[in-house]
């Protein structure tokens, strides 16, 4: 049970260290970076794992 709660947990630090990153990227780069397109690339594929984590936990009865 422990496993899922700390992978979200995880999976959620790095949302939030891309999207710094992100920041970082927009005011040294400008809006055309590459950098921040692939920060927002990685931010929405992790947006994915984590909902998908989510549900699966609720789905499986280890969160809720």
């Amino acid at each position: 049970i422990m496993w899922l709660q700390l992978l979200i947990a995880a999976v959620f630090i790095a949302m939030v260290a891309s999207l710094a990153m992100g920041a970082g990227f927009l005011l040294r780069d400008g809006a055309s970076s590459r950098r921040l397109l692939v920060s927002l690339k990685w931010r929405i594929g992790l947006a994915c794992v984590l909902m998908a984590l989510i549900i699966f936990g609720f789905w499986s009865g280890q969160l809720g």
